[in-house]
């Protein structure tokens, strides 16, 4: 294993044009293939989880790009124009990005609504081989739990300022809208091996996500258990239990 990792700035365009600021994490040998990871709702590439779970795979050696969401970050863009819908057509932006530039991404990771967005990029990914979602919910609309005091003000005025994690967000009513749409078929017809990465002690998602998730999945897929792990894994040796254990999980579907 070499630690040498190679860490570099990206930037490629949404569909409207706007720049979507990434880093790739790039492994000193020649990779054993490329990934896609997907943060959290309002969380940056930086966010720990996303940096650590990233490095620790390059070290692995397996490249990895880590993005901005629109409006967020170093992205261009207002996050209150944005939506899941965006969000997921921002993955695919990544997934075509690494495509022409690199080599297709044929690992998708996603981290809480990351999650839920990855598994509804997945249908237009076809050289996504293998997908992990951790601390995920089974529907999109479960983010709505974060804001609840803020919805009917949403529904009045259209809008309305929600505070995540100490900052301010304005949260309009077509995001409310959109992530209100039924997605269990972007599960139930994955029809890629699919790793559910979840704690019971998730004060965020409750696990009874992670079962709903892992009911509608077919095989395979498969479920690890992170105990003891709160939403964002703030503990560094949790992150790097899931980089480990999904480089194991996933090396007979990448063929590494």
């Amino acid at each position: 294993m070499n630690k040498r990792n190679s860490r570099r700035k990206v930037t490629f365009p949404n569909r409207h044009g706007q720049l979507l600021a990434g880093i790739l994490e790039t492994p000193a040998q020649t990779p054993h293939g490329f990934a896609i990871f997907a943060s959290c709702f309002t969380c940056g590439k930086d966010v720990l989880v996303a940096s650590r779970i990233c490095r620790r795979l390059g070290e692995l050696g397996i490249s990895v790009l880590r993005f901005d969401f629109t409006g967020l970050g170093d992205s261009e863009g207002t996050f209150s124009a944005t939506n899941f819908s965006s969000n997921v057509e921002d993955l695919k932006c990544a997934a075509r990005f690494l495509r022409d530039e690199y080599q297709p991404a044929t690992l998708l990771i996603g981290h809480s609504l990351g999650g839920a967005a990855v598994l509804a990029a997945a249908a237009d990914l076809p050289e996504a081989r293998a997908i992990a979602t951790i601390a995920a919910p089974a529907d999109p609309s479960h983010v709505l739990k974060q804001f609840p005091r803020a919805l009917e003000a949403i529904k009045t005025d259209g809008h309305a300022e929600v505070q995540l994690s100490g900052r301010p967000f304005i949260i309009e009513q077509h995001f409310v809208a959109d992530v209100s749409q039924p997605q269990k078929d972007m599960i139930q017809n994955l029809g890629r091996p699919l790793l559910i990465y979840h704690s019971p002690q998730d004060q965020v998602v409750s696990i009874r996500e992670a079962s709903a998730l892992f009911e509608r999945a077919q095989y395979p897929k498969s479920f690890i258990c992170l105990d003891k792990a709160d939403h964002m894994l703030s503990a560094r040796k949790d992150a790097i239990y899931v980089a480990d254990t999904l480089v194991a999980w996933a090396a007979p579907f990448l063929g590494t």
